[in-house]
């Protein structure tokens, strides 16, 4: 066989399958390059076992006994390939091999491993050998193949069963998303059907509501009538308290803080005590005959032991005097049927009286004057107690007439506010003349006739507005925390019945909340609500009185100033929550803090409304300039504890140091509070009257200011041109002292000057000024001085070589200096200098 037809044959061949190493290995791949013979046709025989090649290649090994064949899978007969199909029927008819003949058995040998044993291929059946490799190759494949079909049937069927599972999960997503859709479509049906059901029940509740407060107000009589509410104003220091105290035998004035009332008390006094109190007017009237009167008509009979007092009782409400309270007069005479206004007959018309004046007449509120201080005229001859006609009497004739020029004085000042005035025994119409009545708070004269005249005034002109009826009518005044008794507020009970128990419904800055009057309680009859003494607990109470109601400690979060709703079994409470809140909406932008400013507590809502009030308004400072408004960052009610401390503290953390305080009204001091207060620079500044509080706050905005001034002092530069003078050259050189005069704006020690002419030539910093030989600190425009200049930077600086008279020296200002002169030192600047400021900066080019 050629060379060529050897590598076809081989090429013809299918590959062997792969061998392990043996240790024969190198020399097999030897014989391995030589080409096989070309193979014999095999016969269509199932494929058999290789047979393990010989030991030794000297001796050949015996034909192994076939075995029978293995039967051939479904796999590997779907798995033939075209091309073996037509090697198969192209290859001849295999001739019969002849016979073995047998041999004789080889001599036992050694077994030889697998590894061992080496194909002997030239001496070896060639086409036998190739044929079990290509057999056994092909099994081998098949098995494989059989495998990936397997494992791919396998995992196909993993991906069918994941898909139905997932078809399944989002089918029942589906269906529980088209569940929850429905519950929520029924739930939406449902709470609207409820709203629906909501509103119409309000609105049926409202009605009904409505229609209960018609007919009450229809059954009221003007037989039976309610106490009236009398609210005494005036300026601070009138008097005000001290008339109640004379009328109710106590001492409250004297136990408030430097004399002013701080909060509103309110004072109910009972029809007995009025005719005790308005005898004495009885008793001079029976004594002159005089019956002409109404008054005495409405209030004393024809026998003066028997008055024709037809009301139950008189509650009078005291309201500070001071501005700083406006918000609480103001609140006091909503409340008040009547009013006292207080005159000091010294001093006339002061400012709070004249406001009191203003707010009267807006709230279109009938009044009396009592023109209180009789007894500071000159030699005045007390009667305690005495009729103030009984008294008048009683005096001298220089003494009555001061008191009929103060009168007088007092009189034309009320005529200029557009008021009618008299005396009460002169008045004649007391629908269009304001009545005065002369009193004396420490004698008790004229006392006795101011309370007659009140009581006529609402007895027989306001009988109708007085009518006792069951519509609640009730305001609250105060909120308190009291020891024992926890958070109460103090309210005024205007019209209708209240009962221990009462489901009420109250406004706070957070909505509309609703509890439970625990109890109802009353200071004794002619004591103020402020006054600490023994109360009385009461299961129900009629208006009009002033009662102090314990419940829960939300009550702390009611806003004072607005009404008390009580909830009957026919009421709806979304329909008297909405009712409440219309109380508020005046009330809300009292209370509203901001972000950056100081800390404020107070012992009650009410005088924290009015340090509020005080600290929002623009005002003057001890030295009478201009204050801005200060703002405040939070406002509570309650002492002073740590976390107040560390809010405040926050504020000097944000660069307002001046803000960094508390500023308590009538409150105590946690000692821990204190004491972390120290330790975190947080001023805490306490007063029992709202002036001494104002003081201290401005000094401690003074004090600030002046230290931030003093810092500022080297960055700020002031203004100014001055001209030297070509005669007044004292000293040319280190250092320059100079005369001349100031052209324009401030020449100030440490100011420093330069020329922009030369370059912006730095010439030097005053050092010192002299004017008419007296060391001063600040040169005006249009004075005449001598500076001394010094250059430390430049000691060689020589006037005549550098710069000489024809050179004016300007202040040295930047964008730091501009600043600083705006924030700390604008008192100190005119408009002038502003202007100059201007043009500097277009000089030394400052944006």
């Amino acid at each position: 066989m050629t060379r060529s037809s050897k590598r076809k044959a081989a090429a013809a061949a299918p590959a062997p399958a792969p061998k392990r190493q043996t240790r024969g290995g190198k020399k097999k791949e030897e014989k391995e390059e030589k080409p096989p013979p070309k193979p014999k046709p095999a016969p269509k025989k199932p494929a058999a076992k290789p047979a393990k090649a010989p030991a030794k290649a000297a001796k050949p090994a015996p034909k192994p006994k076939p075995k029978p064949a293995a039967a051939p899978t479904r796999a590997s007969t779907r798995k033939r390939t075209r091309g073996q199909k037509e090697e198969e029927e192209k290859a001849p008819e295999p001739e019969p091999e002849p016979e073995p003949e047998p041999e004789p058995e080889p001599a036992a040998e050694e077994p030889v491993d697998d590894w061992e044993a080496v194909d002997d291929w030239e001496s070896g059946d060639v086409g036998a050998n190739l044929e079990k490799l290509a057999n056994e190759s092909k099994a081998i494949d098949e098995e494989v193949e059989d495998e990936a079909e397997l494992e791919a049937k396998a995992e196909a069927e993993k991906l069918k069963e994941a898909g139905r599972k997932l078809k399944e999960r989002e089918r029942k997503a589906r269906e529980e998303e088209e569940a929850r859709a429905k519950l929520e479509a029924e739930a939406a049906a449902e709470a609207d059907r409820a709203k629906r059901e909501a509103e119409l029940k309000k609105l049926e509740c409202r009605q009904k509501r409505l229609a209960r407060e018609k007919r009450r107000d229809d059954d009221r009589s003007e037989s039976r009538l309610r106490s009236p509410i009398c609210c005494i104003m005036g300026h601070v220091d009138t008097g005000k308290t001290k008339l109640l105290d004379k009328i109710r035998q106590t001492n409250v004035q004297d136990g408030e803080a430097g004399g002013i009332t701080q909060q509103i008390g309110a004072t109910f006094f009972d029809d007995a005590t009025l005719k005790e109190k308005i005898r004495p007017v009885a008793a001079h009237l029976a004594s002159i005959k005089d019956q002409s009167s109404s008054y005495v008509d409405a209030i004393l009979g024809p026998d003066p032991d028997a008055p024709r007092l037809t009301l139950p009782g008189l509650l009078v409400i005291d309201t500070p005097g001071h501005e700083s309270f406006s918000n609480l007069r103001s609140r006091g005479s909503s409340l008040c049927d009547m009013a006292i206004l207080v005159v000091d007959l010294m001093h006339g018309l002061e400012p709070q009286t004249l406001e009191s004046i203003s707010m009267l007449k807006r709230k279109r509120t009938p009044f009396v004057v009592a023109l209180n201080k009789v007894d500071r005229c000159y030699d005045w001859s007390p009667t305690e107690g005495a009729s103030i006609r009984e008294a008048l009497a009683k005096q001298a004739q220089n003494t009555l007439d001061e008191f009929e020029q103060k009168k007088a004085n007092a009189f034309t000042e009320l005529n200029e506010q557009s008021l009618n005035v008299a005396l009460y025994w002169d008045n004649d119409d007391p629908g269009s003349t304001v009545s005065v009545v002369p009193t004396s708070a420490i004698t008790g004269e004229g006392v006795p006739d101011l309370l007659r005249v009140v009581l006529s005034l609402t007895q027989q002109r306001l009988a109708a507005k007085l009518m006792f009826g069951y519509n609640l009518q009730c305001t609250v005044l105060e909120v308190k925390v009291v020891e024992g008794l926890g958070a109460t507020l103090d309210v005024i009970l205007v019209n209708g019945c209240l009962h221990a128990g009462d489901t009420m419904v109250l406004c706070t800055q957070d909505g509309p909340i609703v509890t439970t009057a625990r109890a109802l309680l009353t200071p004794p009859p002619s004591r103020e609500t402020r006054v600490k003494s023994e109360l009385i607990k009461h299961e129900s109470l009629e208006g009009a009185i002033g009662l102090k109601i314990t419940g829960d400690p939300e009550l702390t979060k009611v806003v004072p100033g607005t009404g008390i709703l009580v909830m009957h079994q026919d009421d709806d409470v979304e329909d008297l929550k909405e009712e409440c809140m219309k109380d508020i909406a005046n009330l809300s932008d009292t209370l509203a803090t901001e972000a950056k400013g100081v800390t404020v507590q107070a012992s009650t809502l009410g005088a924290l409304e009015a340090l509020l009030e005080f600290l929002r308004n623009p005002g003057k400072d001890r030295q009478g300039k201009e204050r801005p408004p200060i703002p405040v960052s939070g406002a509570t009610v309650g002492p002073i504890h740590k976390k107040d401390v560390i809010k405040a503290a926050i504020m000097a953390q944000k660069g307002s140091e001046e803000y960094s305080c508390i500023l308590g009204f009538d409150v105590p001091v946690d000692p821990e509070a204190q004491a972390y207060a120290d330790k975190n620079q947080v001023k805490i500044f306490t007063a029992d009257i709202i002036y001494h509080l104002e003081g201290h706050f401005t000094r401690h905005l003074d004090e600030i200011m002046e230290r931030k001034r003093n810092e500022a002092r080297d960055v700020a530069v002031f203004p100014s041109l001055f001209k030297i003078s070509k005669n007044h050259v004292f000293n040319m050189k280190d250092p320059i002292i100079l005369g001349g005069e100031v052209v324009d704006g401030i020449l100030k020690v440490g100011t420093p000057l330069c020329i922009p002419h030369l370059g912006f030539l730095d010439v030097g910093v005053v050092q010192s000024i002299e004017c008419n030989h007296k060391d001063v600190q600040t040169a005006r425009k249009g004075q005449e001085c001598a500076i001394k200049i010094v250059n430390h930077g430049n000691p060689n600086m020589t006037y005549g070589r550098q710069f000489d008279h024809n050179h004016q020296l300007f202040s040295k200002v930047n964008r730091a200096s501009i600043d600083a002169l705006k924030k700390y030192f604008k008192d100190d600047m005119q408009d002038a200098d502003w202007r100059l400021v201007i043009k500097l900066k277009k000089v030394f080019s400052v944006i």
